[in-house]
């Protein structure tokens, strides 16, 4: 636009060759706008479900406070006591934060990994009813430790509950092998129902281990890991898939199970590699149209491929593309946002703890750009650690726009079966840390922000509307 500002003529603005409007017109057009903006936003809130607008407007409070940066230290312990001879010949290094946590033995144990004494039990109401504290042992409506690990929720709007699937690690921990990861024989998929999100009630094994048969995808010294559940509209049926893998690591592939029921029993079906490729730690993704998506970390966790199901959501087609190729990148969580695709991915460091990164794309088959560290708060180490913990799961919040629940495991590779869960706030909003690969340096996306909090909760109306 071109702008004439002469003393003795009135400020003009050139709309279209050869015309002219004047400022007042413009000013009156954005009026206008506001007016037509400020009567949808009364049309949207009237027919907003009951509840909602009050929501929205306890929200930006609440979420303030989420979003404040809450720091947390941890004091190292004095060094242990050596012999003067043993000091001389090999002078011991200071240990570090993350040596602490994998140390059965340290004296910070009871830091990640709190005893029963704290635990989150939703048997008995008080002041902490609803709250979140990540990494606390938390128990189920009976009173037992919740076995869920490196699970996923679907919400079911039939029963409108959700259900909350995972490994079901109660048993002992032992290694195979000499130089073979700690492992649980295979017990089965756990499943979890709440209405809540926070008070969860036993439904019990959904998809159980094979004792006796050896050759089965699902006998117990094998692996079963990551389980994710989604609801087909068109078949009625509940589809499960896992990453199944012999003890060593070799078979590499994906298993599907499908029910009639949330709850299930789940009905096995058989296991591949899809699309011809190793498949480790994966995730699905429902997106709105309907089309659900594999990902799955492959190439010996090099790289990630992502390729949509067929619609009944019981095998891949064709079509697959490799992302984040030469990243080795693994435990992939997806989530969208008007209209954005994100991802949350971990390092390959087996059980011990690394830096989280979240991904974009315009387009879920890619190109997929690294948008920085999501985490927020603790310290330094907590950071570069995702709070000691390991994505699985990133459930949306419809109700409060633009959040969600970052969902990860706190792996206990000493007893597997006391891994703890960390669930902590996520918001998209803001810049994004790092400049973009593909376009130009100039953000397209919002930032992904994961907030550490000791203790948090869902606004108190939340448990109302759902």
């Amino acid at each position: 636009m071109r702008f004439k500002n002469k003393s003795r003529n009135p400020t003009t603005i050139c709309c279209y060759p050869g015309r002219r409007c004047s400022f007042s017109v413009l000013l009156w057009s954005l009026v206008g706008c506001l007016l037509l903006l400020n009567l949808y936003c009364f049309i949207f809130e009237k027919n907003a479900p009951h509840g909602g607008a009050h929501l929205r407007i306890n929200q930006h409070q609440h979420f303030r406070e989420l979003e404040e940066v809450e720091e947390d230290n941890i004091q190292m312990p004095p060094p242990r006591k050596r012999s003067a001879r043993a000091a001389k010949r090999k002078p011991k290094r200071p240990t570090t934060l993350i040596e602490e946590f994998l140390d059965e033995s340290s004296q910070l144990r009871h830091v990640f990994f709190p005893g029963q004494r704290t635990a989150i039990d939703p048997r008995w109401s008080s002041n902490d009813t609803y709250y979140y504290y990540p990494g606390r042992m938390w128990l189920d409506t009976e009173g037992n430790p919740i076995q869920a690990h490196g699970g996923g929720i679907l919400h079911d709007h039939r029963t409108k509950m959700y259900y909350w699937y995972g490994e079901y690690k109660d048993g002992p921990t032992y290694h195979a092998h000499k130089n073979g990861a700690a492992r649980v024989d295979v017990i089965g998929v756990g499943c979890y129902s709440s209405k809540d999100l926070w008070t969860w009630k036993n439904e019990g094994i959904v998809l159980a281990a094979e004792e006796h048969n050896k050759t089965h995808d699902l006998y117990k010294l094998n692996v079963l890991e990551r389980p994710k559940v989604i609801y087909n509209e068109k078949t009625g049926k509940y589809v499960m898939w896992m990453h199944i893998d012999d003890t060593n690591y070799t078979k590499a592939s994906t298993g599907v199970a499908i029910s009639d029921l949330p709850t299930g029993p789940f009905n096995y079906l058989y296991s591949k590699r899809p699309h011809g490729y190793e498949s480790r730690d994966m995730a699905l993704f429902k997106d709105d149209d309907g089309v659900a998506y594999l990902v799955y970390s492959s190439e010996d966790n090099s790289e990630l491929h992502i390729g949509p199901l067929n619609e009944e959501y019981m095998d891949v087609t064709q079509s697959m593309r490799r992302i984040l190729v030469g990243q080795h990148r693994e435990a992939p969580a997806l989530f969208k946002h008007e209209g954005t695709y994100y991802m949350i991915t971990s390092g390959c460091t087996g059980w011990a703890p690394n830096e989280a990164l979240a991904h974009a794309a315009e387009s879920i088959m890619g190109p997929w750009e690294t948008i920085g560290n999501p985490c927020i708060g603790g310290n330094k180490v907590f950071r570069e650690t995702t709070f000691f913990a390991q994505s699985t799961f990133v459930l949306p919040l419809p109700e409060l726009h633009g959040s969600f629940i970052f969902m990860a495991d706190r792996w206990n590779p000493a007893d597997l079966k006391d891994s703890r869960y960390v669930w902590l706030p996520l918001r998209v909003s803001g810049p994004v840390d790092q400049p973009l690969e593909y376009n130009f340096g100039f953000p397209l996306w919002s930032r992904v922000s994961v907030y550490w909090h000791k203790r948090w909760r869902l606004p108190y109306r939340w448990q109302e509307i759902n």
